[in-house]
């Protein structure tokens, strides 16, 4: 007799990240969160920002961790712990280790492709903010990402 393993999936806190911010309101506010969490990070960390429906960070979630220029990144690992969190939205972050928020070729399809894959799931990426040394870079204000359908958090 053939015997099948029965699972229970659940999401796990490993701690907790003291921040000023609440709630995403802007760019700014994600670009604060993300620096305070990539702070001394030496390579590049791929992070999804888990909101719920006022656009509260619910859970931060590192999806990878890759070398000097890039992190692997697949919709499947992106968009997991945010249907674990029961994700209303998520906003995508990662670091520069040179220090330049200069998105890549490379930034700009991952971005588009998990847009579309939000899509299909009904979980909506709000931004991709890319830090560097003091400064960061918002996907959605360089026009990456199309604004949202509603606005009910406020981030815009």
């Amino acid at each position: 007799m053939y015997r099948i393993p029965v699972c229970r999936v659940m999401l796990v806190r490993e701690r907790a990240l003291a921040s000023e911010v609440k709630t995403i309101r802007g760019p700014a506010d994600a670009a604060s969160v993300l620096q305070d969490y990539l702070a001394g990070a030496d390579r590049e960390h791929f992070v999804a920002l888990c909101l719920n429906t006022r656009h509260r960070v619910t859970a931060i979630n590192t999806v990878s961790i890759g070398g000097l220029s890039g992190a692997p990144v697949h919709p499947r690992e992106v968009f997991k712990p945010a249907i674990l969190a029961n994700s209303a939205a998520i906003i995508l972050g990662h670091n520069h280790p040179s220090g330049d928020p200069e998105p890549s070729s490379d930034d700009q399809r991952i971005t588009e492709q998990l847009v579309a894959a939000g899509r299909i799931l009904g979980i909506e990426i709000l931004d991709h903010i890319i830090v560097g040394d003091d400064r960061f870079l918002s996907m959605r204000e360089r026009g990456v990402i199309s604004a949202p359908a509603r606005a009910e958090g406020g981030h815009s």
